[in-house]
């Protein structure tokens, strides 16, 4: 507690799911119990239900007198098992006075079935009984438990006048009757009704929804309170809705202005008429759960805190709608905006949100979606001549629609909130559809589509770091390579969360025939089993909604197979804000009006390829570098193939080819079938994705292509083919000595200028840097402008599954910080 509870005065409310049974109300008199302060006044709202039970009630007795009197005996046997439960024998004397109600409710709804409707005033009488009868059972539970407790009935002391906004109090006449009530009352705990009171005549009426919380804090304020505690089933207030942001934090104090800004937006803060009386006087309000009062809950007060982050909370008010008015005739001419807002005032239309062009030629509002169809029709009505006359051009609606709002004291004067803010929601591919912030800047709102409101919400709140960056991820082709990206996402994964507040969440691998998929993700310790005992059909359609949840602001698919099949898929995927890393040549060396389509895509999701050319080198990005800053590239060579650098490295006469071809591919460095490696079309596709990069817009078949591979052996099966290996040896080994004749070695090079790209087996002199290289690696030369005399050189293994998945891995992170997140 902030303040010493022996001596103040402390003020609860207690709302309808703190009461709904005998139990919750036993629970809630044994927390009340437990606390110190000198004196305890505790406002309650009916049991969880009870208000609209009794609102239903006098409803259907105008419809079927029956109906309604059995509803209000099951309503009475709820309260007699609540009281005989909370008080067993001594149950009666307390359960006399509501018996003498529930008679004089059973004769009213008699008379409301003969008037075939009920008055306002017996309906204001009517739903504030379930207060009155909620605080004598409380109230009872205490004495039965040895405290001395009074109860108060709010409509002999609260008296309000109502107004256009909601009940009014008469501060004065309150606490007159207040003083003249406490003048026969001495209890140091008082039990006091929410929700009713009496207007200046003496007649019942209530405080209208959330009238519980209303009178929490008028009492609060009567009774001179230090604080007040409005006990509900969460914590506190959250940083954003649970249900859609699971992450969501609990805040631990937050101003009155910071929770007037949520409150109106929806978010479940204390309602921002609650807030008037306690802000007037300056008492802060707990906000705590009833069923943790261990936790301390969120503080609400007059004070703003300093050095948090900028923003302390975001919330989504759905289903709305915008309303736009459109046209030139608006510019410049006076008391437009007062007779937009005047029709939709005369029309009972309450404005959400509020945006207009500085050409004046549009105004538009946000309202909520019941009321959409009433507020064009009467803005048609209001501007019907200039509509006529070609002066206006429409009014329109666009239903289905979500506010965002962002909110904190510290976004005043703060820079860059703005655009912060925008760039989240462009890098989770969310328009905006309005704009409005409060002079003030403690909150910025914005209008999305609301199929995007989850997936908004999501990305602005880790984007202010109040949660994890969640990636969804999709990964296809869990073979070598997707194997060990799994394996070491699972070891990277917790530490990435707990370390750069990023959450690498996968949700799906697929192969070529099956795949496994999680809603909450896959645990990555238990994948292998969990893939094999999957026997789902893999189905591009469904893998890409899965990944693509609406509910999670990013989406990313690793392809890790070698398929064209999934590279086609690449616009669509990134045309509809998936990103992509992948080892797969496919779609990089693809026919060139596939590749524009997929380079064109990808202003709207990340592409990042770096890991189908040099495995974990960073060959393409030290190329784009070279091109970024303004040198010329004027030719690019490399040994680009891991199992032909190991090959030509290893071969020296003394043993046959295809001995140490077999043998390489028993250590695993080949492809089961070794002619994709020995054809050199893997090279060609890796210098057409290079050639690309540079700016040179050429083909497959462009690339001249001289394979390892006689034509005799290239249309056999591939047993046959493994059989008949010896058949390469005799031409090989003549061109190994001819070319250490000439004091020079073999290496499979590929090699691209401004007039050419080939691909094949060439010599080279002994002293050349190709020529002394380790078993399997990979070696780029750029030569340029600037690397003229001594080219730029990449060098490294260019072969293996865990520096290939290593380079998918920093693809992979390359593109989460594009999305904001700090490594």
């Amino acid at each position: 507690m902030s303040v010493d509870q022996q001596h103040t005065c402390v003020a609860h409310k207690f709302g309808g799911s703190s009461l709904k049974t005998a139990e919750r109300i036993a629970h809630v008199a044994g927390l009340l119990r437990g606390r110190t302060e000198a004196t305890q006044i505790t406002v309650v709202s009916a049991m969880g239900g009870v208000t609209d039970a009794l609102i239903e009630l006098v409803h259907a007795a105008s419809r079927d007198a029956d109906i309604a009197q059995a509803a209000l005996d099951a309503l009475a046997a709820r309260h007699r098992e609540a009281a005989r439960g909370l008080l067993g024998d001594t149950a009666e004397s307390t359960l006399a006075p509501l018996e003498r109600d529930w008679q004089d409710l059973h004769a009213l709804l008699r008379v409301v079935s003969l008037l075939g409707h009920p008055a306002t005033d017996l309906l204001e009488y009517v739903q504030g009984l379930g207060e009155v009868w909620s605080a004598q059972l409380l109230a009872a539970r205490l004495q039965r438990d040895g405290q001395q407790v009074d109860w108060l009935d709010a409509r002999a002391v609260l008296v309000v006048s109502n107004s256009a906004l909601g009940a009014v109090v008469d501060w004065a006449e309150s606490g007159k009757r207040l003083a003249a009530w406490r003048m026969g009352h001495s209890a140091s705990r008082v039990i006091v009704t929410g929700f009713v009171a009496r207007d200046h005549d003496g007649r019942i009426t209530t405080l209208g929804r959330n009238g519980s919380d209303y009178s929490g804090a008028i009492f609060a304020r009567l009774f001179a309170a230090s604080e007040l505690h409005i006990w509900t089933d969460v914590d506190g207030v959250l940083s954003a809705d649970p249900r859609l942001v699971p992450e969501a934090i609990l805040l631990p104090r937050m101003s009155y202005d910071e929770a007037f800004e949520l409150a109106y937006f929806g978010a479940k803060v204390v309602h921002p008429r609650t807030m008037g009386p306690v802000l007037e006087a300056g008492i802060p309000v707990f906000v705590r759960n009833t069923f943790n009062p261990d936790c301390a809950g969120t503080r609400i007060g007059p004070e703003h805190e300093q050095g948090a982050g900028p923003v302390k909370g975001l919330t989504i008010a759905r289903e709305m709608a915008l309303v736009e008015v459109e046209g030139t005739g608006m510019i410049g001419v006076p008391g437009t905006a007062e007779r937009v807002f005047g029709a939709l005032r005369d029309a009972a239309v309450s404005v959400v949100m509020i945006a207009q062009a500085s050409s004046e030629h549009s105004i538009c509002c946000v309202v909520r979606e019941v009321d959409a169809a009433r507020a064009a029709e009467v803005l048609r009505r209001a501007f019907a001549r200039e509509l006529d006359a070609g002066l206006l051009q429409a009014v329109d609606v666009e239903s289905g629609i979500a506010v965002l709002a962002a909110v904190g004291d510290g976004m005043s004067g703060h820079t860059g909130i703005a655009g912060r803010l925008f760039s989240e929601l462009a890098r989770a591919e969310v328009n905006v559809r309005a704009i409005a912030q409060g002079g003030t800047e403690r909150n910025i709102s914005v209008a999305v589509r609301d199929v995007d409101a989850a997936r908004a919400l999501r990305a602005v709140h880790a984007g202010f770091y109040l949660s994890p960056q969640t990636v969804s991820i999709g990964v296809i082709g869990p073979g070598n390579v997707g194997a060990t990206l799994l394996e070491q996402l699972a070891q990277m994964a917790p530490r990435l969360k707990t370390s750069a507040n990023l959450d690498l969440r996968v949700r799906a691998i697929a192969g070529s025939k099956h795949w496994l998929h999680s809603d909450a993700g896959i645990d990555l310790g238990g994948w292998r089993d969990a893939y094999a005992d999957s026997s789902e059909h893999f189905d591009f359609e469904r893998f890409t909604q899965h990944v693509r949840a609406p509910h999670l602001p990013h989406a990313m698919i690793i392809d890790c197979s070698a398929s064209a099949t999934v590279a086609a898929h690449y616009p669509r995927w990134l045309a509809a804000g998936i990103h992509i890393v992948t080892p797969n040549k496919q779609a990089g060396a693809a026919p060139l009006e596939l590749y524009r389509r997929t380079r064109e895509a990808a202003r709207h999701g990340h592409w990042r390829y770096e890991a189908t050319v040099g495995a974990g080198l960073p060959v393409i990005s030290t190329l784009r570098d070279l091109i970024d800053t303004g040198d010329e590239v004027r030719a690019i060579d490399g040994v680009l193939s891991g199992t032909l650098s190991y090959l030509f490295n290893a071969y020296d006469g003394s043993r046959p080819f295809s001995e140490l071809l077999l043998e390489a591919r028993q250590l695993g460095y080949t492809e089961p079938d070794p002619r994709d490696d020995l054809s050199g079309l893997d090279v060609a596709r890796k210098l057409v994705i290079l050639s690309r990069e540079w700016g040179r817009e050429i083909e497959l078949a462009d690339v001249d292509l001289e394979g390892l591979v006689p034509e005799a052996l290239s249309g056999i099966e591939r047993d046959e083919f493994l059989a008949r290996a010896a058949e390469l040896d005799t031409p090989m080994l003549a061109r190994y000595q001819a070319a250490k004749a000439r004091g020079h070695v073999l290496r499979f090079v590929a090699h691209v200028d401004l007039d050419s790209a080939k691909v094949g087996l060439v010599e080279l002199p002994a002293d050349h840097a190709f020529a002394h290289l380790k078993p399997t690696d990979n070696i780029i030369q750029f030569s340029t402008a600037r690397y003229s005399g001594n080219p730029l050189i990449v060098q490294g293994p260019g072969a293996g599954p865990e520096v290939t998945a290593a380079g998918v891995f920093a693809d992979l992170l390359r593109v989460a910080q594009g999305l904001g997140t700090r490594l």
